[in-house]
């Protein structure tokens, strides 16, 4: 273990996963608006965003469902899913605005998932791949549903971020920095780049077949 599970680790894990949870809710609920989905459409949509990143990783690490384990994200998963069904009814709201808070969706799960596969002691590489399952798979799911092609595998640089960042985090954890502080501080840097990439349409090339 590279760095000491702390109260205060677990506390912030613990906040900035009902903070991620809220926010890719909402990205769920603002993507399937387009679709012009019925409210129990957008509920369910907006729920698996929200706590889909976070299933496929505790089922990966072997380890109880976050939210079998504490209702709790469910219901604020289910909150900010109405609220923003009933925000958009009442307010102009751009198609793309989605993108703002899966960015911060995507920036929170990317380092929690990252401490988590580095809490069961798994190899560096793993545990910042487990940071890229559980920062972009629920928006994986979430446009899979919607029937359009995930933005992480396409666009503007998304899960590239996601392991870059998680990378830097475990690098700068056995450097001997606060789990914290580097939590915050690398979670921030993917958002902000996350941000950065889709006003320059920044993109890794696509795969093309040559002309014959």
């Amino acid at each position: 273990m590279i760095f000491e599970i702390t109260s205060d680790l677990l506390s912030s894990l613990y906040w900035l996963t009902i903070i991620a949870v809220a926010v890719s809710s909402a990205s769920g609920v603002l993507r399937a608006g387009c679709r012009k989905f019925d409210l129990f459409g957008v509920l369910i949509i907006g729920i698996t965003t929200g706590l889909g990143g976070g299933t496929i990783r505790d089922l990966v690490i072997d380890k109880e469902v976050f939210w079998f384990a504490n209702q709790w994200f469910f219901i604020i998963s289910s909150l900010s899913s109405i609220l923003v069904f009933v925000i958009a009814r009442y307010f102009r709201i751009s198609s793309q605005s989605f993108l703002i808070p899966d960015a911060m969706g995507l920036a929170i799960f990317s380092v929690i998932g990252t401490i988590s596969g580095l809490m069961v002691e798994a190899p560096w590489l793993i545990a910042s791949f487990m940071g890229v399952v559980t920062g972009v798979m629920g928006g994986v799911i979430r446009d899979m549903m919607c029937d359009v092609t995930p933005i992480a595998f396409k666009n503007q640089l998304n899960a590239v971020l996601a392991w870059v960042g998680s990378f830097i985090l475990i690098l700068l954890l056995d450097g001997g920095m606060d789990p914290v502080v580097a939590t915050i501080v690398i979670g921030s840097s993917i958002f902000v780049s996350r941000l950065l990439a889709i006003k320059y349409d920044i993109c890794l090339p696509s795969f093309k077949f040559k002309d014959v």
